[in-house]
């Protein structure tokens, strides 16, 4: 499990989220700025907790909590 605190952050929000979510609504979600440096920072990290098999990318873009 990442301890970075915006990894943190990320996990919190998608898990709440309830659905698959794109980087850019986390973005929103998190008060950035909707610029193309924040919403690849944010798709980052997204792709790294998928690399470590915290969240998974539904389809591309997409990104959920893997179901039980």
């Amino acid at each position: 499990m990442p301890d970075h605190p915006a990894h943190q952050q990320v996990l919190t929000l998608v898990t709440s989220a309830g659905q698959p979510t794109r980087a850019r609504d986390l973005c929103l979600a998190l008060d950035l700025p909707l610029e193309r440096k924040n919403i690849e920072d944010t798709r980052a990290k997204l792709k790294r907790l998928v690399n470590l098999g915290i969240l998974m990318e539904t389809e591309p873009g997409l990104f959920a909590q893997p179901r039980p």
